[in-house]
């Protein structure tokens, strides 16, 4: 047995830590103590991450998990019309800009996204008809000059009784119809944007210009430089979406709850979290079928421009309201028919670079928009940080530590 005992002293530590007799013995020679002090920090450990409802991660680990905080805030909740809708401009804010005649592009002044006057010149459009145009102008309105001076000569001489009525007739006919048409060509210049005034003294616009007729932004250009645009062709798109509303949907049970001048919060999808407003401005006369609803129109303050023409809205007609406590629908965890929220735990100190999270029961009232009320134990103190995201994963990292602490 002797020699037994010798043999297992020659072998390596790692096999000597399977043998309980050797475990003893190195326990025997002091290395005990250090062990039972090692076993009682971890016992201490164990029992603060087994508090009941308690998770501590580190900041590191906050990060990893992408675990976010808010301070608990109140919110106006109550009864409501949910509708959908998207954001809309009403005809005479958009504007569809083609020519009256046809050309081609000379020159583009503007590209999407920039902002434009009422007046402002986007594009030049040339053509050879535009110079004729102009050419003839000049021929009629000098042969007016002529034909008026010819016509009050012969009516002067009619009136004498000198001219013949025949002759008078001519010439106050031919007078009518070139006054006719030179201010038809007139009207024609005018709506081209030629100046026709300085075209009677002489000088030929080889382009035109093609404008906005209101201001606003350019949102799509439809042409390049060298393209022969017909007349009566979209060239350009400009809109004015300071002027921007909501058309909105009321379903046939809600409609007879809407009423001029009612609030409106809604949210859009590129900001899910700000609660935008608006104010019910007319209510639709006329049933849309399938689904059968209502449009209502609601104005809104749209003075940054953030808000665009054709986004999707979700929102509410409010009826009543009530100020409450409201945390977002992902910060509850449900366990059965109980619901939960983690707070900061700032009462007690953790070790450096750790944060606490408790787990408290709530009861949940009004759902309103993304955020659920919630009543909290009146003993607690409402400057609470709330975990907004990442809720589920603080319950299922709890779940494990109970788990582990039990095992």
């Amino acid at each position: 047995m002797t020699f037994f005992m010798v043999g297992c002293n020659d072998k390596p530590d790692s096999e000597l830590g399977h043998n309980e007799e050797n475990t003893t013995t190195e326990k025997m020679e002091g290395e005990g103590d250090a062990h039972g002090e090692h076993n009682e920090e971890e016992d201490g450990h164990n029992e603060e991450e087994g508090e009941e409802g308690v998770v501590i991660l580190t900041n590191d680990q906050i990060e990893t998990v992408g675990l976010e905080t808010k301070l608990l805030e109140k919110r106006n909740l109550g009864n409501n019309i949910k509708v959908t809708g998207r954001l809309e401009l009403f005809p005479q804010d958009k504007a569809n800009i083609s020519p009256f005649m046809g050309g081609n592009v000379r020159s583009i002044k503007v590209i999407e996204g920039d902002k434009v006057r009422k007046g402002e010149v986007l594009a030049y459009l040339e053509h050879p008809d535009i110079i004729s145009m102009q050419q003839e102008y000049q021929e009629k309105n000098d042969e007016l000059v002529f034909l008026k001076q010819d016509f009050e000569r012969k009516k002067i001489l009619f009136d004498k009784g000198v001219s013949s009525g025949k002759e008078f007739q001519m010439a106050q006919s031919k007078f009518r119809s070139t006054t006719s048409s030179v201010t038809g060509l007139r009207s024609k210049l005018r709506l081209l944007g030629i100046n026709a005034s300085k075209v009677e003294q002489g000088e030929i616009y080889s382009a035109i210009p093609i404008t906005t007729p209101i201001s606003g932004y350019v949102d799509e250009v439809m042409v390049s430089l060298g393209d022969y645009v017909a007349p009566q062709t979209k060239m350009f798109a400009v809109s004015d979406n300071s002027k921007i509303h909501l058309d909105l949907k009321v379903y046939e049970k809600d409609i007879p709850k809407v009423k001029e001048g009612q609030k409106i919060i809604f949210t859009v999808a590129s900001k899910p979290d700000e609660l935008l407003t608006a104010e019910v401005h007319s209510i639709g006369k006329t049933f849309e079928e399938d689904p059968k609803a209502l449009h209502v129109h609601a104005d809104i303050d749209n003075k940054n421009g953030e808000l665009l023409p054709g986004m999707y809205v979700e929102g509410r007609i409010a009826e009543g309201q009530k100020s409450g406590y409201a945390v977002p629908e992902e910060a509850i965890v449900k366990e059965g028919e109980q619901s939960y929220i983690f707070i900061v735990d700032e009462d007690e100190k953790t070790e450096e670079n750790a944060v606490k999270f408790r787990r408290i029961p709530v009861s949940t009232g009004v759902n309103d928009l993304g955020f659920v009320e919630i009543n909290i134990p009146s003993e607690m103190a409402k400057n609470i940080m709330v975990v907004t995201v990442g809720a589920y994963t603080l319950s299922s990292e709890m779940v494990k530590g109970e788990l582990e602490h039990g095992h």
